[in-house]
């Protein structure tokens, strides 16, 4: 998908299905955000859940697109206001005919909230971080089902380790080996998972973005972020 398709064409059912996408995908960090703000488990929950439901319903896309702004950014900031108009809300309304219109593993959400490390980042930057290791987790996913596609998901496992040092925990001589591949053949098969961990990296921080000339920049926030501490 190149930057900004989905609100170039925001109207459309191919946009409301991005959004839904991105909603699905990026839904925690919000959630934790929520969370982080006092509020107890089943009003988070709630709160969380008729967010997206008035995002999807009011299709929001298109205000984000006006703004020209990142959706990591307009996200945080509609949840804000959202709050802010909502503090005396108890139970989210029903939406959708009754049905929620994503779905939201809370269950899940609450025990990842739960055994997190206590931080004393602001809720503001938790989110940043929260995102960005998101964000990571899809990219990693999408690599994995990859080489997994290409029959090479063996190949993966045990290469993974190389996209976060330079030569892993196990060195190169030693995976040739396991593999029954020349060293110089682990070598290029690091360079090419590295690459195209940052190929699918890029494409899945545009499908946030408004503008190809945002991309780097939300990279170089992304990293930002996961330095704090």
């Amino acid at each position: 998908m190149e930057p900004g398709d989905c609100r170039g064409q925001r109207d459309s059912p191919e946009a409301a299905d991005a959004l839904v996408t991105l909603c699905t995908t990026y839904w925690y960090p919000l959630y934790a955000f929520v969370r982080r703000q006092g509020y107890r488990i089943e009003d988070a929950q709630d709160l969380t859940q008729a967010f997206f439901a008035k995002l999807l319903e009011k299709n929001y896309l298109g205000e984000a697109d006006q703004q020209r702004g990142r959706f990591r950014s307009f996200l945080l900031a509609s949840l804000k206001h959202f709050l802010s108009n909502e503090r005396d809300y108890a139970r989210a309304q029903k939406r959708g005919g009754g049905r929620p219109l994503i779905s939201l593993d809370f269950e899940l959400a609450e025990s990842r909230y739960r055994h997190e490390p206590a931080d004393p980042l602001t809720p503001e930057r938790l989110f940043e971080r929260r995102w960005a290791l998101t964000l990571l987790d899809r990219v990693l996913s999408r690599l994995h089902d990859e080489y997994a596609a290409a029959g090479k998901l063996t190949l993966f496992e045990r290469l993974k380790e190389f996209l976060t040092a330079e030569k892993g925990d196990t060195p190169y001589r030693e995976v040739a080996h396991q593999a029954a591949m020349t060293e110089g053949a682990v070598k290029v098969a690091v360079h090419r998972l590295r690459k195209r961990y940052r190929e699918l990296l890029e494409d899945e921080i545009a499908q946030t973005v408004s503008n190809a000339d945002d991309v780097q920049d939300e990279l170089r926030q992304l990293f930002t972020s996961l330095s704090w501490g």
